[in-house]
């Protein structure tokens, strides 16, 4: 996850897009998955096992890496979790080899399925938006070869390729239908990472509060579509989908690979608390619970994993890069969701409690266990906002 600016990049071509369509799978299927992010950036975190327990007690079943550390790769070994991992942008130079990337998949990869469920591999993390561009130019030769050395090992069956962007990728977000990319990049990947957060820091003066974070707002018409908005989530997810249709990839689905809200920043980061935090979870979790999709995607439900799982002490940058988890590292919550009551956890628990106004209203038509996994599984939904 990152703050940074976009960098002027040299020009790409659309292969890029058509390798994230080829390696990703069927683009039109109807998502319903709920994942959280598993960063490691901590000198105080628990061990992989007791990660397993604090997840299942979430009943959470995907979860993303940033590396492909083996530790954790064995420990959820028959755990049935979902897992993505990540080529770490360094590494990219050496996967232009096409023996290099068989090697890489052979030792890091292929000793894990199928005990360990790796569904995905990010190659590269926000290339688009990285400080060194150079890289930009390794990640197209290293998605082809890391695809080709699955198919050869054939674990293409079980694990997809792509790369996730940043919504700064983006020329034009607003309104929705005027989305559009820049003209640096002629492609994006069906992943992408962004945070509303950093659209009203940036803008607290001229970003209501409330359109960020899911509050009853008067919103916005699109001039062009007639669609209303009134959250920035649903209109950044729909200027993506329309810059990918100027290219000519209509009903492309979304996914978003990381978002969040941090609960502490420093003096300069407006918004960064507790509250905001839990604000933005409540909401949008009330509204994925109600099978809500964007204005121009109403049907389809947005395949969304929240950054992130733990706040990270060691690392860089403000201390809103360091307190963006929703637990603290002995897996108790970093701040109140808003429920009536709720139990604290611990990494080794093996259960949650919740208890709430909206578990009452949902229990009418639906057994009490049916309810309670609903709930717990649409509080880890998070969505989606870069750039305003």
């Amino acid at each position: 996850m990152t703050s940074r600016t976009f960098t002027r990049l040299p020009n790409l071509i659309t292969v890029l897009f058509l390798l994230s369509l080829v390696f990703s799978g069927n683009i039109l299927r109807s998502v319903t998955s709920l994942g959280i992010n598993y960063g490691q950036v901590g000198n105080n975190l628990p061990s992989p096992d007791k990660v397993i327990n604090l997840l299942r007690s979430l009943r959470i079943t995907k979860t993303r890496i940033y590396d492909t550390n083996p530790q954790i790769l064995r420990a959820f070994a028959n755990s049935n979790i979902e897992i993505i991992v990540t080529i770490e942008n360094q590494v990219l130079t050496l996967l232009q080899d096409p023996q290099q990337a068989l090697q890489w998949v052979d030792s890091h990869i292929k000793p894990y399925i199928p005990a360990t469920r790796i569904t995905g591999i990010m190659v590269g993390n926000e290339l688009f938006t990285d400080e060194d561009s150079s890289l930009i130019g390794y990640m197209v030769p290293a998605m082809i070869n890391i695809h080709k050395a699955l198919v050869q090992l054939g674990l293409d069956r079980y694990v997809q390729v792509s790369s996730p962007s940043s919504l700064a990728v983006l020329a034009e977000s607003y309104p929705p239908s005027a989305g559009s990319f820049k003209p640096e990049v002629s492609s994006i990947s069906l992943w992408i990472n962004a945070y509303p957060y950093f659209a009203y820091k940036d803008n607290p003066d001229k970003i209501p509060i409330d359109y960020v974070l899911f509050n009853r707002n008067v919103g916005m018409t699109d001039p062009n579509t007639r669609l209303h908005y009134d959250n920035m989530m649903y209109a950044q997810v729909d200027a993506v989908a329309f810059a990918a249709a100027k290219l000519g990839y209509r009903n492309i689905e979304v996914r978003v690979a990381e978002t969040g809200w941090p609960s502490k920043g420093d003096a300069g980061e407006v918004g960064a608390s507790p509250a905001n935090a839990a604000t933005y979870n409540r909401n949008l979790m009330m509204r994925q619970f109600a099978g809500e999709g964007t204005p121009a995607r109403r049907n389809s439900r947005l395949d969304v994993y929240i950054f992130a799982l733990f706040n990270e002490d060691m690392k860089p940058g403000p201390t809103s890069e360091k307190n963006y988890g929703i637990f603290r590292p002995d897996g108790s919550l970093a701040y109140n969701l808003g429920f009536s009551t709720m139990s604290t956890t611990t990494a080794n628990s093996e259960s949650v409690t919740y208890s709430s106004s909206a578990t009452k209203a949902v229990n009418k038509g639906k057994t009490t266990l049916e309810c309670w996994t609903i709930l717990v599984l649409a509080m880890i939904q998070v969505v989606i906002s870069r750039l305003f």
